[in-house]
């Protein structure tokens, strides 16, 4: 008989459900996707139901129920009762009947009719995501978090089918609270606006390096680190319930108030920015560096919230001392939901682990729901939208076409991604040679701050010719160089420019993907993982000799990253993109009712 283990996240943020078989992952969500709510922190219902709909079991078929952080005393004992009330709903919209209760299988009993209730120490969750799910048999493995139960930040070694805890940084020091106490005073939204803080760094100047090390951070040659704990009222989850991170004693160190949200960006902003990612590299390399010489691995996996740092992951494969780096992809909360099922399955029941180091367990990403065309035509119809059903060789040539004339598709195939990118299968896409590109998709389609960077996805076997990298990227957390051989020489009058003014500068052949300082967090596609994304850009190529894209995540700003072919038609009504495909299906936007102006997506969605 197969084992099954039902992994997951919920009462913080990101919120997700996880499902394995027999140590193979069937299916993977956040609750975001289906609650429309982002960063949804309930209990991940909708997710769970659709992992075990994917198995075609009911909750009661489910060997253990697995939760991603542990408690002590009454903590725990509310926890689980949460936890088994919640589950009892869930059997209960599953349509499970009564029955003896489960036993206890290194945890707690399941309760009445409950699966056996196992718990996983919070960052156990995070390397077990990391660790187990790669493609390594012994690897390092660091954890970087904003804060958890205890640690904010733990390192350890993972060797077959165990982890092995080395040291960990206890609350509330935390470089994730450090790096968010930035994201909040420079007036982005905690938990969510940290994208927006790396973005912005490279338009500034690393002006408060020394006044950060010297105040705020105290920092080991082996990357172990102390904050000021003077300088900070809370941790991000009370930041996300209105209470600033950063105290009147931090203000006053940068000689201004907190921005408020929405107003003019000025350079010191740029410069906090900067300088707060400056660091941030730093405190990563050398932890990289003390972990690497305490344990002489050749590799390094990562995971927790600070993982999405494309920028310091970039450094760490570059700089670091690792032969090579594995991301889990869904770095945050949500993974901790497949880490704990993953631990359980390698360590509670002690099955063994066998990489072959061919490639990793998460399947390109792509674990979430999919539809076919009947159910797509379905929901359009229901909208009454208008659309014509185009056989795959007339698909493929259509929308190259469209996009190589600067039009901008929104693209939703297949199974979708589990974790915060958009890897093709729920995207938005435009040409990355159009220099004006950038501006147009930011402001017209996202309706986000024009400074943000977009993503290049590139024909995996074309990755060289375009950045310095040389090996898969396939998940886009890691931002390289790109190539010296496609960059723009720039004027005197080019490289006199500062702050936001370097904006509109094209860098390089490929502008609309190209940073300021000449980098790009890559996706690379590869045929065998994501086929029909992989075709697309191939026809892109054959059509225009250019192998990229750009790729961002189907959403408007705010919202989670649409999830059904109702949110793409609706996602798709809300913005300026020229042309849907679903599947098979192709939706014009000049074809469509006319509908008066859709603003609700504003009231329904806050900024991010």
């Amino acid at each position: 008989m197969a084992v099954h283990i039902l992994g997951l996240s919920a009462y913080s943020h990101d919120s997700a459900a996880a499902l394995l078989r027999d140590g193979r992952i069937v299916a993977a969500a956040q609750e975001e996707r289906f609650s429309r709510r982002k960063f949804d922190a309930g209990f991940p219902a909708h997710a769970a139901r659709f992992c075990l709909g994917e198995a075609g079991l009911r909750l009661a078929d489910v060997d253990h129920v697995v939760f991603h952080e542990g408690a002590t005393g009454l903590q725990q004992r509310d926890l689980e009762t949460a936890l088994r009330r919640d589950l009892r709903s869930l059997a209960r919209a599953a349509g499970d009947g009564g029955g003896a209760g489960g036993g206890a299988g290194g945890g707690a009993g399941g309760g009445a009719g409950l699966p056996p209730l196992l718990f996983c120490d919070h960052h156990r969750s995070h390397a077990a995501s990391a660790f187990f799910a790669s493609p390594f048999r012994r690897a390092a493995t660091l954890c970087l978090d904003g804060v958890g139960v205890r640690a904010t930040t733990s390192a350890w070694l993972g060797e077959g089918n165990r982890l092995r805890p080395l040291w960990e940084i206890r609350s509330p020091h935390s470089l994730g609270l450090l790096y968010s106490a930035f994201t909040g005073y420079c007036g982005f939204r905690v938990n969510s606006g940290e994208y927006k803080l790396m973005g912005l760094a490279p338009y500034g100047e690393p002006r408060y390096v020394d006044r950060i090390l010297g105040t705020l951070i105290d920092v080991e040659d082996d990357g172990a680190f102390r904050l000021n704990v003077a300088y900070f009222n809370s941790s991000p989850s009370g930041s996300a319930a209105g209470l600033p991170i950063a105290n009147d004693r931090f203000a006053s160190l940068f000689g201004a108030p907190p921005r408020a949200p929405e107003s003019p960006l000025e350079q010191r902003h740029m410069d906090l920015a900067r300088s707060i990612q400056a660091v941030t590299e730093e405190v990563v390399l050398r932890l990289a560096r003390g972990l690497h010489a305490r344990t002489g691995a050749e590799h390094l996996c990562v995971a927790g919230g600070m993982a999405l740092n494309c920028v310091a992951n970039g450094r760490l494969l570059r700089e670091g001392p690792f032969r090579d780096l594995w991301v889990q992809p869904s770095a945050g909360d949500a993974g901790g939901a497949l880490g704990g099922a993953l631990s359980a399955w390698h360590e509670a029941l002690g099955r063994e682990r066998a990489p072959d180091g061919s490639g990793d367990l998460m399947q390109g990403g792509y674990l979430g729901p999919a539809f076919d065309d009947g159910a797509t035509e379905a929901a359009l119809r229901a909208e009454g939208a208008v659309w014509q059903r185009l056989a795959d060789d007339a698909l493929f040539p259509r929308v190259a076409s469209i996009l190589a004339g600067g039009g901008v598709v929104g693209w939703m195939q297949g199974r979708m991604e589990f974790g915060p990118r958009a890897l093709g299968a729920r995207s938005i896409l435009g040409d990355a040679r159009r220099p004006q590109m950038q501006s147009v998709m930011n402001l017209k389609i996202k309706h986000r701050e024009s400074f943000r960077p977009f993503a290049p996805a590139v024909l995996a076997e074309r990755v060289g010719d375009y950045f310095e990298h040389d090996r898969p990227s396939p998940y886009m957390l890691l931002t390289v160089p790109v190539h010296d051989r496609i960059r723009l020489p720039l004027t005197d009058a080019q490289r006199a420019l500062s702050g936001l003014d370097r904006l509109g500068v094209p860098r390089s052949t490929i502008p609309a993907v190209t940073h300021v300082d000449h980098s790009a967090r890559i996706q690379t596609v590869r045929r065998d993982t994501s086929p029909r994304f992989w075709r697309l850009l191939k026809q892109f190529e054959d059509l225009t000799g250019c192998g990229v894209l750009i790729n961002t995540s189907f959403n408007v700003r705010g919202e989670p990253i649409v999830g059904t072919p109702r949110d793409a038609y609706r996602c798709f009504l809300r913005t300026a993109m020229d042309y849907l495909v679903i599947g098979n299906c192709l939706l014009a936007r000049a074809d469509q009712p006319m509908r008066p102006d859709d603003d609700d997506w504003r009231r329904e969605f806050p900024p991010d």
